[in-house]
C-alpha cells in the first residue's frame, strides 16, 4: 500500500505542536468505505471521519470502497481539535493516489473542512506558523482568516484557500497556484506615557517604578485605599521598553492558540490583573483540556495582583517556581505542557483589613493581632522573591489640587526624566555584555556585575544581623543595588546603592 505523509498541527495550552498525518488506503470489493484514525485523537478528530469522506466524495477524490488508515505522529501525544481536518483529508487524497508526496512536503496544512469541501477558519494560525518555522517548513496553507493571522510570522510563506478544490489544484502539477500573502507591517506604533504623569504626590513610588523597569524587579506596594497603587502599577508599562518582534510573536502565540487572536501583533506589553477570587488553574494554567493561565498571558509583560492577601494561599504559592524559572510546567495524566511565564510581578495590598493602619487622618479599628494575621497571609518564601517593597502613603491635598495647576511639583520626576534614566540603565547593561536583566542575576554573574567591598559589605552584614535576612534576600539586595547604580550611570556598586536597596525593601510582616 502507498503511504503519504502530510504535516499539520495540534494546538496546546500555549502554542501549537507539529503533527504528521500518515495515510494509507486499502481497496476492497465492498462499496462501503471505512476510516480508521490512530495516534490518540480526541472526540473532535474521531468525528472528522464523516467529514473526510463527504469532502472527498464532493470533490470526486474518492471512488469505490475500501479502508483509510490514518495515523497521527507522534502517536504517544494526545491530539485535539478540528485544525487537523485539512491534513487528514489531504492524507486520504494522497493515499488514494490523487496527490504526490513531493507536493505535500514542506508545507503545514491547517483548517476545518466542511462536508461540501469548504474550508472554515480555526484558531491557532500564528501558533501553527511558529511551529512550522521551528520544524523548518517553508510554507503554510490555511483558510483566509487563519492564514492572515499566520502571515505575521516572518520566514514562512502563507497561502490561503476557501475550498478543498483550490488546495488540490494548487498541489497538482497543472493546477492553478495560490498566491502567497504579503508580510504585514510589523513595526509597532509609538507608545506614550498614559499613566505616569497622572500619578501625583508619589515621588518615591515613581522612583521605585523606574528601578523595577530598569532591572526587571518585582514590586509590592502597601498603602491605604485611594493612594494610587493600581495607577502606579499600570504606569510601569510606560517605563518598559517596547517588545521586540520575536517577543510580540511569543505574546500573540498563546492568544492565537486559545482563539483570542486580537487581529494583529500586540503593540505593547501585556498587563494582566486577575481578580483575587481566581483559581490556581486560572492563575498558573491547567484544567481539562490544558489552558494557559494569567502568568502565560502576562509573558513579557506585567502581572498585577491587587489585594494580595485576599488571594488563596495555594494560588499564590504557585507563583514561586515560574518567578524564578520564567516558565511553568503543567503535568496531567498522559499530557505535559511547558508554557512561557516570564512576567514582571507587581502586587498591592492594604496595610490591614480595614485599610487604614498608620493613616495620618483616618483611624484604624483593627486589633494588632488582626493586622498581623492579615499580613502573614503572604508566605515568607513568596515575599523573598519580590525585590522591592514600598510603603505608599496617602496622597497629600497639595499634590492633588495644587494652588498653581500649570506648575508641576519640582520634587516629582516627570515621565520623560524617568524614561531617560531607564533607557540609560539599559544601555549600560548592554555595554557590559549582560544578557539577563538584573533581577535574574545569579551566582558568578552577580559576583561579577555587583561585587561588594569595604563599606558596602559592612552595611550588608549589619542589615543581615538586624533584619535576619535570608540568603535569597541578600542576593536580592545586591541585584537592586546594581540597578540603582545603573540608573545613576555608574559602573561600580557602592555603599549608597546598597543603602538605597535597603530603603526599598520595607518590612511587611
Amino acid at each position: 500500500m502507498r503511504t503519504v505523509r502530510v504535516t499539520g498541527a495540534s494546538l496546546t495550552a500555549g502554542g501549537a505542536d507539529r503533527v504528521v498525518v500518515e495515510g494509507q488506503f486499502a481497496k476492497s470489493n465492498s462499496p462501503r468505505t471505512e476510516v480508521v484514525i490512530t495516534g490518540l485523537p480526541d472526540a473532535v478528530i474521531r468525528e472528522s471521519r464523516g467529514r473526510l469522506l463527504c469532502a472527498l466524495r464532493e470533490t470526486r477524490l474518492q471512488r469505490g470502497g475500501g479502508r483509510f488508515f490514518l495515523n497521527l505522529v507522534p502517536a504517544a501525544r494526545p491530539k485535539s481539535g478540528e485544525v487537523l481536518d485539512l491534513p487528514l483529508v489531504l492524507a486520504g487524497a494522497g493515499a488514494v493516489g490523487h496527490l504526490d508526496q513531493e507536493a505535500l512536503s514542506g508545507t503545514l496544512f491547517l483548517g476545518e473542512v466542511g462536508i461540501d469541501g469548504a474550508l472554515h477558519e480555526v484558531p491557532g494560525g500564528l501558533a501553527a506558523a511558529l511551529a512550522a518555522r521551528r520544524a523548518g517548513l517553508t510554507s503554510l496553507l490555511a483558510p483566509p482568516r487563519t492564514a492572515r493571522e499566520a502571515a505575521f510570522v516572518p520566514g514562512v510563506e502563507v497561502l490561503e484557500a476557501t475550498h478543498l478544490s483550490q488546495v488540490i489544484a494548487h498541489l497538482s502539477p497543472q493546477g492553478k497556484k495560490l498566491t502567497p500573502l504579503e508580510l504585514p507591517d510589523l513595526e509597532p506604533t509609538a507608545a506614550g506615557t498614559k499613566h505616569l504623569d497622572v500619578v501625583r504626590g508619589q515621588a518615591v513610588a515613581k522612583h521605585a517604578l523606574a528601578v523595577a523597569a530598569a532591572g526587571g524587579h518585582g514590586l509590592l506596594m502597601v498603602g491605604p485605599p485611594g493612594a494610587g497603587k493600581t495607577l502606579l502599577a499600570r504606569a510601569l508599562l510606560d517605563l518598559l521598553p517596547p517588545p521586540s518582534i520575536e517577543e510580540r510573536l511569543e505574546l500573540a502565540a498563546a492568544l492565537s492558540a486559545s482563539g483570542r487572536w486580537p487581529g494583529s501583533l500586540p503593540e505593547q506589553r501585556p498587563f494582566r490583573s486577575p481578580h483575587h477570587s481566581t483559581t490556581h488553574a486560572g492563575l498558573v494554567g491547567g484544567g481539562n483540556p490544558l489552558a494557559a493561565g494569567e502568568i502565560t498571558l502576562a509573558h513579557h509583560g506585567v502581572l498585577f495582583l491587587d489585594e494580595l492577601p485576599e488571594f488563596r494561599r495555594e494560588v499564590l504559592e504557585g507563583l514561586r517556581q515560574p518567578l524564578e524559572a520564567g516558565e511553568i510546567c503543567l503535568s496531567r495524566a498522559g499530557r505535559q505542557a511547558r508554557l512561557p511565564a516570564q512576567f514582571q510581578l507587581v502586587t498591592a495590598m492594604n496595610p490591614c483589613p480595614c485599610g487604614y493602619h498608620g493613616h495620618p487622618r483616618i483611624p484604624c479599628h483593627c486589633a494588632p493581632q488582626a493586622v498581623r494575621r492579615y499580613r502573614q497571609r503572604i508566605s515568607g518564601p513568596l515575599l523573598d522573591r519580590i525585590d522591592l517593597r514600598l510603603e505608599i502613603p496617602p496622597t497629600p491635598l497639595e499634590a492633588l489640587a495644587p494652588i498653581t495647576p500649570s506648575k508641576p511639583s519640582q520634587s516629582e520626576p516627570c515621565a520623560k526624566e524617568l524614561l531617560g534614566m531607564v533607557e540609560c540603565a539599559h544601555r549600560l547593561r548592554s555595554k557590559r555584555d549582560q544578557t539577563r536583566t538584573n533581577a535574574h542575576l545569579q551566582g558568578n554573574a552577580l559576583d561579577r556585575f555587583s561585587p561588594l567591598q569595604g563599606e558596602g559589605r559592612r552595611l550588608l552584614a549589619h542589615a543581615v544581623e538586624r533584619r535576619g535576612l535570608s540568603a535569597r534576600a541578600v542576593q536580592s539586595l545586591r541585584r537592586v543595588a546594581r540597578t540603582l547604580a545603573d540608573l545613576e550611570g555608574q559602573e561600580r556598586v557602592v555603599a549608597n546603592h546598597l543603602a538605597g536597596a535597603l530603603a526599598l525593601r520595607a518590612p511587611v510582616d
